[in-house]
C-alpha cells in the first residue's frame, strides 16, 4: 500500500540544530562531575524529548481506507485512546487503550472516485468490511515501522548532538525503541475492541446521537440485518432494478407523468432508485419535496452532483435538514445545467413539462435535535405568504397547478388556491382532499429515512409516487404508489388509485396491469 511521509522544513531544521546546540552548550557547561542518576535522567529527557520531535516531523503516514484518505499519527499521550478528526464536523474518541500513546486518525477527503464505484456497484459492500479491516491493519503496520524509525533518529540525533558522543547516542536509541515497543505492548494488552460502540463525540459531530440514536443501539440494530443485508447486496441490483418489472401505468398522449420524492436523507441508492423510476415510467418531471440532507453542511453538497443526470428536469423545494448552503449549491448546478434543475422558493414560479410549479423553502433549520423548533406556527405563517403568491398568480391569469413545500403544515395553507398540493417531513405516505378541495399528497421517505433506518424494528421502506396528470387539465387523474424494502429487504409493490371523483371501474388511460380502481402487485427481488 502506497503511503506519503512528510518532510521536515528547513526552518524545522534550522530550529532543531539552534536547539541543539543551546541544550549542548548547557550541558557541556564546566561542573562538577554529575552523579550517575543525573546522567541517566538527562539522557532519558534527552531521549523522550528527540523521540517526540521524531514522531512530530516524520512520524505519520497517508493511507487509503476504503473511500476515504486518511492521515495516521500516533502522539505521545497520558490517558491514550484514539482520537479520529472529520474535519470540519468535529471529531470523535475512542477509549480503545490505555498506553502513553495516543493514535490521530485524520479524515483528510472522501476519494470521489472509489465512492462512486462503492454507490454504482453497492454488492462492493459486502467484502468493505474485510477491505477497511486490511486497510487499518496496514496502515497501523506502515504506522508503527515509521514511528520505530522516527523515535530512532530523532532520539539519537539529538543525543549526538547534545553529547558528541556517538556510543551515547546508540544509548539513546535503543531506549528509544525499548519505550516504543513497551508502549505498543501495553497498547495491544488493554486493546478494547467494543470501544467504538461508545465514542465521544465533539464539534458538530456531537448531534450525532441526538441525530441517529445510541451507537450502541444502532450496532446492535445493525447486525440483526446483517444476513439480510449480506444476501441483499449479493444481487443488490435487483433492488435497484425492481422498479423496471413493476406493472407501469400506460398513459395516454395526453398524460404528464410526476414523480413525487422526499426525505432522502444522504441515502445515495436514491439516486439509482429514481433513475430507474424515471426510465420505467419515462417520467416528464421529479419533484423533491425536500430534507435532501442530514445536516445541510457544505461537505454533503458533493452528494447533490448526481441530479441533473436523472433523466428528467428536478424540481426542489428546501427541508428542515437543507441548509441555506445546501440550496446555494442546488442553485449553482441549475445555473450550470439550466432546464434540468429548479430550485423553488418565495412563490416564485417555474413552467417545467407543461406544468406551473410554486413553493417555498422550510422556514425552520433544524439539522439535529439541539435546535429547537419554531413550530407550526412559523410554519402556518409562511404557507399564507405562499398562499398570497398563488393568489397574485391566479388574479394575473397565470394560476399555478402544483403548490409544493416540504412540511405539511406550510402546503395546507395553499387550500382552495391550486388543485395539488405535494409535502414530505413526516416519513409516512398520506394524501387528502383539503376542505376547499385542494389534494394534498405527503410522501414517505425515498432514502428509507437515511441512518435512521436501523433505528426502529424493521428498516423504514424507500417510498416514492408516479402521479399522472392531463396534459390539457393539469389534473390528477392517477397515482402509483411504489414501496421497495428498507435495509436489508428486497420486496418492493406499486398499487394504484384514482381519485373519488373518477367513478369506480373506469381508467384515464389503458392500464394493463389493473383492472380496478387500486391494486397491489409485489414484485421481489432476491
Amino acid at each position: 500500500m502506497a503511503s506519503v511521509v512528510s518532510k521536515p522544513s528547513r526552518a524545522a531544521g534550522s530550529w532543531f540544530r539552534q536547539f541543539a546546540d543551546r541544550l549542548s552548550a548547557t550541558v557541556r557547561r564546566p561542573r562538577p562531575r554529575l552523579r550517575p542518576y543525573r546522567h541517566a535522567a538527562g539522557l532519558a529527557a534527552v531521549t523522550l524529548l528527540g523521540a517526540w520531535l521524531g514522531l512530530l516531523v516524520v512520524g505519520n503516514v497517508r493511507t487509503p481506507v476504503g473511500p476515504v484518505d486518511t492521515t495516521m499519527t500516533l502522539r505521545p499521550s497520558l490517558t491514550g485512546g484514539t482520537k479520529i478528526n472529520v474535519s470540519p464536523l468535529g471529531a470523535l474518541e475512542l477509549h480503545s487503550h490505555t498506553a502513553p500513546l495516543r493514535l490521530d486518525v485524520d479524515v483528510d477527503q472522501l476519494d470521489q472516485e472509489r465512492a462512486t464505484a462503492l454507490v454504482d456497484h453497492p454488492e462492493r459492500i459486502e467484502g468493505l468490511e474485510d477491505e477497511i479491516s486490511g486497510d487499518v491493519r496496514a496502515g497501523a503496520l506502515d504506522l508503527g515501522l515509521r514511528s520505530a524509525v522516527a523515535v530512532l533518529t530523532g532520539s539519537c540525533a539529538l543525543a549526538l548532538a547534545v553529547y558528541r558522543r556517538p556510543r551515547t547516542a546508540l544509548a539513546a536509541g535503543g531506549l528509544s525503541l525499548a519505550l516504543l515497543v513497551t508502549c505498543g505492548a501495553t497498547a495491544a494488552a488493554t486493546w478494547n475492541p467494543k470501544s467504538v460502540l461508545e465514542p465521544r463525540f465533539s464539534g458538530l459531530l456531537a448531534s450525532a446521537p441526538s441525530v441517529v440514536g445510541n451507537a450502541r443501539s444502532i450496532a446492535t440494530e445493525f447486525d440483526v440485518y446483517q444476513k439480510e443485508l449480506a444476501r441483499l447486496v449479493t444481487n443488490v441490483t435487483k433492488l435497484y432494478d425492481a422498479a423496471s418489472t413493476l406493472p407501469a401505468y400506460q398513459p395516454d398522449p395526453s398524460t404528464t407523468r410526476v414523480l413525487h420524492v422526499s426525505d432522502i436523507h444522504l441515502n445515495p441508492a436514491a439516486w439509482h432508485i429514481i433513475r430507474s423510476l424515471v426510465e420505467q415510467y419515462k417520467i416528464d418531471v421529479i419533484i423533491d419535496t425536500g430534507d435532501t440532507m442530514d445536516h445541510g453542511t457544505a461537505p454533503e453538497n458533493g452528494f447533490l452532483e448526481p441530479i441533473p443526470d436523472l433523466g428528467a428536469p428536478y424540481v426542489w423545494v428546501r427541508g428542515n435538514h437543507d441548509s441555506e448552503t445546501t440550496q446555494q449549491a442546488l442553485q449553482e448546478l441549475a445555473d450550470e445545467r439550466g432546464s434540468q434543475v429548479h430550485v423553488l422558493d418565495k412563490g416564485e414560479p417555474v413552467n417545467v413539462a407543461g406544468l406551473r410549479i410554486s413553493g417555498w423553502g422550510d422556514p425552520q433549520f433544524t439539522p439535529d435535535r439541539s435546535v429547537a423548533p419554531e413550530g407550526d406556527p412559523a410554519e402556518r405563517a409562511e404557507g399564507r405568504k405562499l398562499a398570497e403568491t398563488l393568489r397574485a398568480q391566479r388574479d394575473a391569469g397565470t394560476p399555478v397547478d402544483i403548490a409544493v413545500g416540504h412540511n405539511p403544515v406550510l402546503a395546507e395553507q395553499t387550500d382552495g388556491l391550486v388543485p395539488l398540493a405535494l409535502a414530505g417531513h413526516t416519513h409516512n405516505r398520506s394524501t387528502r382532499v383539503l376542505p376547499h378541495r385542494t389534494r394534498l399528497m405527503i410522501e414517505g421517505s425515498t432514502g428509507g429515512s437515511g441512518l435512521r433506518a436501523v433505528e426502529g424494528e424493521t428498516p423504514d421502506k424507500v417510498q416514492a409516487s408516479v402521479l399522472y396528470l392531463d396534459r390539457d387539465s393539469d389534473r390528477l387523474q392517477a397515482w402509483d404508489e411504489i414501496n421497495l424494502g428498507g435495509l436489508g429487504l428486497s420486496k418492493a409493490e406499486v398499487s394504484r388509485h384514482l381519485p373519488e371523483e373518477i367513478k369506480p371501474g373506469s381508467s384515464p388511460s389503458p392500464s394493463p396491469s389493473s383492472s380496478s380502481p387500486t391494486g397491489t402487485s409485489p414484485a421481489t427481488g432476491r
